[in-house]
């Protein structure tokens, strides 16, 4: 009979809070009402035991973009529950960005979680996330740009490449396995074994750009033409062709990881 209890009365007096502006004067758009999470709930138990919120999430495979606790001790019943957070939590209550809840309660010890989760890219669309970062990268190449110190004239557009996308899938979901960051694979591969063991034996030049923790197509072509090193890569009008993709591991701090492969065939028509 706890779990219901659990579920409702802190969640409700949390959501009164947060809709009424907790007596306040309530300025702006309603705040949409936060939703209970069984996978924050995990989270929740093992902030209650002890552990920092940041690795109760990490280790309950919560991957949020903000996460906030608030520890309740003493309250007797919902009410004193409510007044509670009422006059201690309204800050973090009102903070628009959380959207899921959870908690744990033994006797009159209440731990609450809330949390902005993390959207992460197009679960069983890569394609589409591939055809949005490409549409990104020839965005950028259809301008003059400025990489770090280095200026580079608009470029030809590329094509994605399967062979391409199939070795930068390899890769990220080595990273995402091994919790690594790095162009050398945990087997000593580098960028361009990885590209022929994926078929595309013919080339004249390979590129590789690596990224973790972005969350979408636009987030990761920010990171990558903000760092000089991946922005000469986007704008290298040597390239022909592009692959990217991405791997999750909820278990890690990054929690998504990303490779984009760039090749050049060694020959026109030729692989």
């Amino acid at each position: 009979m706890a779990a219901p209890s659990i579920q409702s009365a802190p969640l409700a007096a949390a959501n009164d809070a947060r809709t009424r502006g907790c007596g306040a004067v309530h300025s702006g758009a309603p705040r949409a009402p936060l939703f209970y999470s069984m996978k924050l709930e995990q989270a929740a138990n093992r902030y209650s035991q002890g552990d920092s919120l940041q690795k109760a999430a990490a280790d309950s495979g919560y991957l949020a973009s903000e996460i906030a606790g608030i520890h309740l001790s003493g309250p007797a019943n919902d009410a004193e529950v409510e007044q509670m957070l009422m006059k201690r939590d309204c800050r973090t209550l009102q903070d628009p960005k959380m959207r899921e809840f959870a908690a744990v309660q033994r006797g009159r010890e209440i731990w609450m979680v809330l949390a902005a989760p993390v959207t992460l890219p197009a679960r069983g669309d890569a394609a589409s996330v591939g055809g949005e970062v490409l549409s990104l990268v020839n965005a950028a190449r259809s301008t003059g740009r400025r990489c770090g110190g280095k200026y580079f004239a608009p470029t030809a557009p590329l094509s994605l490449e399967p062979m391409l996308t199939r070795a930068a899938l390899q890769h990220s979901r080595d990273m995402a396995e091994h919790d690594a960051f790095d162009h050398r694979g945990h087997d000593g591969s580098s960028p361009a074994a990885r590209v022929e063991r994926a078929g595309f034996t013919e080339h004249r030049i390979v590129g590789e750009n690596i990224a973790a923790g972005a969350t979408t197509a636009g987030e990761v072509m920010q990171g990558w033409l903000a760092s000089p090193a991946h922005c000469e890569n986007i704008m290298d009008g040597r390239f022909t062709l592009m692959g990217v993709a991405y791997a999750e591991n909820l278990h890690t701090q990054s929690g998504v990881f990303w490779t984009q492969d760039f090749a050049a065939p060694r020959a026109a028509g030729r692989r």
